[in-house]
């Protein structure tokens, strides 16, 4: 941060640098300030120094300087998009002018255009400056079937009050758990739907949008069944798979011959991959780098008129320190390519899934009317034991994007957010 000293004025001189010439300009002030930092004209750039650390000093290429201007002429400020084109700029674009006041360098460029840079960003572009960076994939919390004590929650109304942190409260969970229940959901599509669609727009498929079923493998997918289905993640086979899944139980039917104390199954499973991931790691390091190096086709092709891949092949483990991404689907798997050592995968594999089905990995719970829940597609894979009766089931996909924009501003300034993206390395 740039220090600071005041001397109380009415009339005080600014420095201000003419080409590379420094000049006095009288500016009205009740107050002038001292700066650590100064920006200075020179053939090479705009120089900007940390006068109280001679090693933090960058050359700002002039046509960078002048194209990053926010003012309301060059940025749409309902939109926050550019508002000019960056290649009218002259491609010899200098400095004319650069006057320095309390909060910012003012700038007068060759062309007769004037902008304004605050401290905090042109500080923010030095070397070994701290960088404001949002970003949802620091400080996971881990979890195995302990969290069964203590899964995490929200409460609807909280959710869907304008006034309320419970926006807030819902993606951060998501962020820090890959999960999180939504209490006192009215058990309805409608209510349902309303709330997903909150966080953002919901993601359509070949499947559809929001969706509303009962097993009748009206669609072509296990998913549509009453089997049971082992821990895996959605969607493996589009190029981004959904970011975030939901499910609602609206109803569960006993069959006409079950007595009506009689189980009927249908318990629900939720696997954190990325503690997966990192047991895997701990356990077998050569089993982990290879489901992160060996790219497998992933494909759906039940539904007539579909046949759908990836963009390109993709590992099971995406991303390391920190994890990306998870795609696991046994069932939507392709061949594994010859171009590896087939046998190597497969011994890797084998250890993915022992570690997936360990009593310590897994978390069962029954679905509830009432009890929505949320998971992150990219990190927890969800499955269920086999169930009788009818099960009525609504929910959809949200794209990662959307989740993490909603994340970002329902927990962080707009104005942070949008330098923070603007910004990212």
């Amino acid at each position: 941060m740039h220090s600071i000293r005041l001397w109380n004025s009415v009339l005080r001189p600014s420095r201000s640098v003419v080409g590379g010439r420094s000049a006095m300009v009288s500016v009205t002030s009740r107050q002038t300030r001292s700066f650590s930092m100064a920006l200075e004209n020179s053939k090479s750039g705009a120089v900007l120094k940390n006068l109280e650390n001679k090693s933090e000093e960058a050359i700002l290429p002039k046509i960078w300087l002048r194209d990053n201007c926010r003012c309301t002429s060059c940025v749409n400020q309902d939109t926050m998009q550019r508002n000019f084109n960056t290649f009218e700029i002259p491609e010899n674009i200098d400095l004319k002018t650069i006057e320095m006041t309390d909060d910012a360098a003012h700038v007068t460029w060759s062309d007769l255009h004037s902008s304004s840079y605050t401290w905090k960003w042109l500080e923010s572009t030095l070397p070994k400056a701290t960088k404001t960076t949002i970003s949802e994939k620091d400080n996971k919390k881990l979890w195995g079937s302990e969290i069964t004590a203590n899964p995490p929650e929200v409460v609807y109304n909280d959710v869907m009050s304008a006034g309320s942190d419970g926006m807030a409260k819902l993606t951060n969970n998501l962020r820090l758990y890959g999960l999180c229940f939504v209490t006192g959901t009215p058990p309805t599509p409608e209510a349902s739907e309303k709330l997903l669609s909150t966080i953002g727009p919901i993601r359509n498929t070949h499947y559809g949008g929001f969706y509303d079923f009962i097993p009748d493998l009206a669609l072509a997918d296990t998913a549509y069944t009453n089997l049971a289905l082992s821990a895996h993640t959605d969607t493996t086979y589009f190029s981004e798979p959904a970011g975030l899944q939901s499910f609602h139980l609206l109803s569960h039917t006993a069959p006409s011959t079950s007595a009506n104390n009689e189980a009927l199954g249908g318990q629900s499973l939720l696997v954190d991959g990325f503690h997966a991931a990192a047991v895997l790691k701990a356990e077998s390091p050569e089993d982990y780098d290879c489901l992160r190096t060996v790219r497998l086709p992933w494909h759906a092709s039940g539904n007539e008129g579909v046949a759908i891949s990836p963009d390109e092949t993709y590992p099971v483990i995406e991303g390391d320190s920190p994890l990306r991404r998870i795609r696991w689907n046994n069932d939507d798997r392709g061949v594994v390519p010859m171009t590896s050592d087939a046998s190597v995968w497969y011994r890797a594999a084998r250890k993915w899934h022992e570690i997936l089905t360990r009593k310590e990995t897994e978390y069962w719970f029954q679905l509830q009317p009432g009890r929505l829940l949320i998971f992150d597609n990219w990190r927890v894979l969800h499955g269920r034991s086999a169930f009788e009766g009818t099960r009525r089931i609504c929910g959809g996909y949200i794209s990662r994007d959307d989740f993490v924009s909603q994340w970002k501003l329902s927990n962080y300034p707009r104005d942070e957010v949008i330098a923070s993206n603007i910004q990212r390395q």
